[in-house]
């Protein structure tokens, strides 16, 4: 008895032309397929189907089944209605059929006269080779209409990103993006954490404890989105810092339109490969921003420093900002946790204080192997953000009270630093225009010796490749100069960006990883300098240590905030810290000495005790 079974197999694909599609499609197909298996009694028959799948794939899902039936031997006869139902790669095509030739696999092709069981049919290459010319006729149109569409500035994602979605009023288009109210509020979340210096796992693992829905979840549930099939919907809060990582590197959310992001290398394969930024094509304010510019490019910035976290998982806001003035490295952090234990009315008590310092990396990578390009730059994590904290509340209160003045501070300061420049650049590409032209003189003398018979060509060629490679390096030269010249921006536009940044803190008494990375560009750390009575050959010095860093704000660089004191007022003043600093530290030293006192009593009266049980 025959148990081998007969499959009818249909495919369609997006990509057939509309005066294909209807006779193409799946309902015909299953009607043409059936009568023809019922007529030449081809039964039983089962259907395989693969609806809205290019014939270029072979990875699908339809097509798999077929072939794990035929495989297996439980296949008598392959039954489609075109030999390019079954796919439009003559190579891959000529490979099944000889395949289902070698199982014993009978193969019809209705439409195409085709049946393995009356021999073998000649132009059965050819229409396969056809076939495929016509999927690459049709893969070449559909590029030339994405490269006019991605060119004009429409966006080519046929889904919105996570915190956007489609215009459905009769008045929007497909193109037009609209922000999605409980999405972007994530959305900004996220950007304010990673503001707030946490990593991507840690954001993930945020918003998991707060049972966020992950992205593909959240669309799925409303019927949108790339992965409605294979969405995982037993875990909807597994946010991954793939996911995250992917929203803070969207220029999208900002308001810009990016096309071109990624690329298919052929029309055969649909895996996608992602161009390099230069290739990118980016339309400026679009749609309406989730995020400002400023909080974008803060979140790059933060992203390309690396930073380690402490035995508490937490990341020292400051890295990334502190450079050391003598080698221009970056500065590392170190941290490190002290435990003492206290008694106090016989119970135990027990500190645990965490110390926090930075120093210059190429001090840090060279001081173990006895070669010290730099010194230590050693300061304490404390001290910097306490300086930094009363720069921002002494230029936050003199905005406030006098901005005419400080408008007129910045951009006298911004000017002479710039006349500096300018001055300095035209003098260096004049210098380096002069030396080009000498090197073309050079050149062409080089060349009419070379046609004079004078040197040989491998004379010239040795001589004319240095001096081609000095000119280049010189043009080279010239242009970034050229272009920092013209790239100078506006100063009346950053400082009233620095204002209106300003103008949103109202609240500065702590300083929060927030506020750090939007007020501070940079800070400079000078070397520590001990003062003449201290003395290095003993173990502490008894001496006092300054040391200067310089604070760099962004949008106006370094400033300080002029001090109309009198010279008898900074002197009262400084000696006012002075004298509550020795308050404090009297005071910290008699409460110590107190607590000793008790300590020593309440010891000596334990002993007496014990002393008097023993006699």
């Amino acid at each position: 008895m025959n148990t081998k079974i007969t499959i009818l197999y249909e495919r369609l694909s997006v990509d057939d032309g509309n005066g294909e599609s209807e006779s193409n499609s799946i309902q015909n197909q299953r009607r043409i397929l059936e009568e023809y298996a019922t007529q030449n009694s081809l039964t039983p028959f089962v259907h395989h189907c693969d609806d809205g799948v290019s014939g270029t794939r072979w990875d699908r899902p339809g097509w798999i089944k077929v072939m794990e039936e035929i495989e297996a031997g439980n296949v008598s006869t392959l039954v489609v209605k075109n030999l390019d139902r079954m796919g439009r790669d003559y190579l891959r095509v000529g490979l099944h059929m000889e395949r289902f030739r070698e199982l014993g696999v009978r193969f019809i092709a209705i439409g195409d006269a085709i049946d393995t069981a009356t021999g073998e049919d000649d132009f059965a290459p050819f229409r396969a080779i056809f076939a495929e010319w016509y999927s690459r006729d049709c893969s070449r149109k559909i590029r030339t209409v994405i490269q006019a569409k991605g060119k004009s500035g429409k966006p080519l994602a046929n889904i919105p990103p996570y915190g956007y979605m489609k215009n459905s009023s009769e008045n929007g288009g497909n193109n037009e993006w609209l922000i999605d109210p409980e999405a972007a509020a994530i959305v900004r979340r996220i950007f304010e954490m990673s503001i707030d210096g946490m990593g991507p796992q840690v954001i993930a693992r945020k918003l998991y404890d707060e049972k966020i829905e992950r992205p593909s979840y959240y669309l799925m549930k409303r019927g949108v989105g790339n992965r409605k099939g294979d969405c995982d919907i037993e875990h909807p809060y597994a946010w991954s810092s793939s996911t995250v990582k992917r929203i803070l590197g969207r220029l999208d959310y900002a308001g810009h339109t990016v096309n071109f992001k990624v690329a298919t290398p052929s029309y055969k394969s649909k895996k996608q490969v992602v161009n390099s930024p230069e290739d990118w094509l980016i339309f400026r304010d679009t749609h309406e921003a989730i995020i400002t510019e400023q909080q974008l490019e803060l979140v790059q910035k933060l992203r390309s420093t690396k930073r380690r976290t402490d035995t508490l998982g937490e990341a020292n806001p400051l890295t990334g900002l502190l450079w050391c003035e003598t080698c221009g490295a970056k500065m590392y952090n170190h941290r490190c946790m002290t435990t003492r234990t206290h008694k106090k009315n016989g119970k135990s008590y027990t500190y645990t204080t965490q110390r926090s310092w930075y120093v210059c990396s190429t001090y840090n990578k060279t001081s173990r192997q006895y070669d010290e390009k730099c010194t230590a730059h050693r300061i304490q994590t404390d001290i910097v953000e306490q300086v930094i904290l009363e720069l921002l509340r002494d230029t936050n209160g003199y905005i406030r009270e006098h901005e005419d003045e400080f408008i007129a501070l910045v951009r006298e300061k911004s000017a002479l630093k710039k006349g500096e420049a300018v001055r300095s650049h035209k003098k260096k590409i004049a210098k380096k225009g002069k030396r080009i032209s000498e090197l073309e003189k050079i050149y062409r003398s080089l060349y009419e010796d070379k046609a004079l018979g004078k040197i040989d060509e491998l004379r010239f060629n040795e001589m004319s490749s240095g001096y081609t490679q000095e000119q280049t390096d010189l043009k080279n030269q010239t242009a970034a100069m050229q272009a920092e010249l013209d790239s100078f921006n506006d100063d009346t536009a950053n400082v009233k960006k620095f204002i209106e940044l300003v103008k949103r803190y109202t609240d500065l008494n702590e300083l929060t990883p927030a506020m750090l990375h939007e007020f501070i560009d940079k800070v400079i750390v000078h070397e520590g300098e001990w003062s003449e009575e201290s003395n290095h050959k003993i173990g502490r010095p008894n001496g006092k240590r300054t040391q200067k860093i310089e604070v760099y704000l962004k949008y106006i660089g370094d400033f300080n905030v002029p001090d109309n004191r009198t010279p008898e007022e900074i002197e009262a003043q400084f000696l006012a810290e002075e004298q509550a600093k020795e308050d404090e530290r009297r005071k910290r030293k008699q409460e110590y000495m107190r607590e000793y006192g008790r300590e020593w009593r309440r010891r000596r009266k334990e002993k007496a005790e014990a002393e008097k049980k023993i006699s």
